[in-house]
């Protein structure tokens, strides 16, 4: 039987005070979530861009990124690493923060669209925003130089200045900032920028760094490390833009909260991502594996060639991250499916508290300061790793849910945005 994930129960969810007493929630504060009926299917997407992000992020928590190729080629799973660095390459390497970031705009349509005071909810808006930024500058800093959140928090605000903007604006517009401002500011910015250290220079002050056990050494470290990112990866406010952007598009257009109703389009995008990822990305296989033929030496060679290969680069991810939300909205709507992928929403749900809890567990186990186990493990070590954190994650997300409303991260972040402590445990009446 299929239904509309917008018409399936909310939250809380199975375990529950009203799974338990068979009553609803007794609300005795306002808060932000007090009127607001989640839309599991965008927490369940949430919770499975999770997934991907932490697989990524491990690769660097762990220090295996800045290996050199004889110090990776040196470790027992050298072979099998091999195989999983492609597979991340071809399904996760920026395809699940290009789904995570999609979600993110989603979102903010959504906060749009609700029927509040406009300018009260603005206000509010923009305090949410001006904290996760805080929130995002201490976990650079102090933690993890690859940290999103500072991003979101920046464009988010920079979002309020689309808000009337048509869908299909918005959707031409994120796709022209993610994929071909890039290229077009390729000739001209790079050069602009102050220079860096090399790549493997970085990379052995970031292994000597990290491996420290020194926390002022780890500190140091991580300065440096963002600093040269911020220039080095100067094209991912672009990125992150751009595709905040697209996902605005979809929250306007009301497509994903209505999925069932608009099942053709969804099956469209389907279509149409996977066959534009498939494309693009055997097209940048050809060129950067030197195959032969006329397609592959053109993409090798002269400036237009080299123009293409830029644009392909930026097109594949963003394709691909649009197909796994197509995928999963369609898969989502099949009861058999729904039964276990709904199983994710509270990861999605938890989403600011899971991701900074995964710094926490990388430092934890990877860095110095922590276990110290380093990349000692290779890339299979890492997969085996994001698999058991997450697994963790998503049996604590349960359990906390069935007991509290929010994540600890959310309930400090609301707190913060409403000047007072959110009521937290869920009451419910006889």
């Amino acid at each position: 039987m299929t239904s509309d994930p917008a018409s399936l129960p909310r939250y809380p969810t199975a375990g529950g005070p009203s799974m338990r007493s068979g009553a609803l929630p007794v609300r005795t504060h306002a808060s932000p979530a007090s009127g607001v009926r989640r839309l599991e299917l965008l927490d369940a997407l949430r919770g499975f861009a999770l997934f991907g992000v932490l697989m990524v992020n491990l690769r660097s928590f762990s220090l295996f990124e800045f290996l050199t190729p004889a110090d990776r080629a040196a470790l027992p799973t050298a072979a099998w690493d091999r195989v999983v660095d492609m597979a991340m390459e071809l399904l996760v390497d920026a395809r699940s923060i290009t789904l995570f970031s999609l979600l993110f705009g989603v979102g903010f349509a959504m906060q749009m669209n609700r029927p509040t005071a406009k300018a009260d909810h603005v206000h509010r808006y923009v305090r949410r925003m001006l904290i996760l930024l805080a929130i995002g500058l201490v976990h650079a800093w102090l933690f993890w130089w690859g940290d999103i959140l500072r991003y979101y928090a920046v464009f988010g605000l920079a979002l309020l200045a689309f808000t009337r903007l048509s869908p299909r604006m918005l959707a031409l517009l994120g796709m022209f900032v993610a994929v071909a401002m890039p290229v077009l500011l390729q000739p001209v910015l790079p050069a602009l920028l102050p220079p860096q250290a090399s790549p493997a220079q970085s990379a052995a002050a970031a292994l000597a760094a990290f491996g420290s056990d020194q926390w002022s050494t780890v500190l140091d470290g991580n300065f440096a490390r963002d600093a040269r990112m911020r220039i080095a990866v100067w094209w991912l406010p672009l990125f992150v833009f751009g595709r905040l952007l697209i996902g605005m598009a979809i929250g306007r257009a009301g497509v994903l909260q209505r999925s069932v109703e608009y099942r053709h389009f969804w099956r469209r995008l389907l279509y149409a991502s996977l066959a534009t990822s498939l494309v693009a990305t055997v097209l940048l296989l050809l060129r950067d594996h030197h195959a032969t033929g006329i397609v592959a030496g053109w993409l090798q060679g002269g400036d237009v060639g080299k123009t293409v290969a830029r644009l392909l680069r930026h097109i594949a991810p963003l394709a691909q991250g649009v197909f796994y939300m197509a995928a999963f909205v369609l898969l989502f709507q099949r009861a058999a499916w729904r039964h276990w992928l709904r199983k994710l929403a509270p990861m999605g749900r938890m989403a600011l508290t899971n991701y900074l809890a995964q710094t926490l567990l990388g430092l934890g186990l990877f860095y110095g300061i922590g276990l110290g186990i380093g990349p000692k493990l290779g890339l299979v070590g890492v997969a085996a790793c994001s698999i058991a954190i997450f697994g963790l994650q998503a049996v604590f997300s349960c359990w906390w849910l069935a007991r509290f409303r929010f994540g600890p991260a959310e309930w400090l972040w609301r707190s913060l945005v409403y000047g007072g402590p959110q009521p937290m445990r869920w009451l419910a009446t006889a």
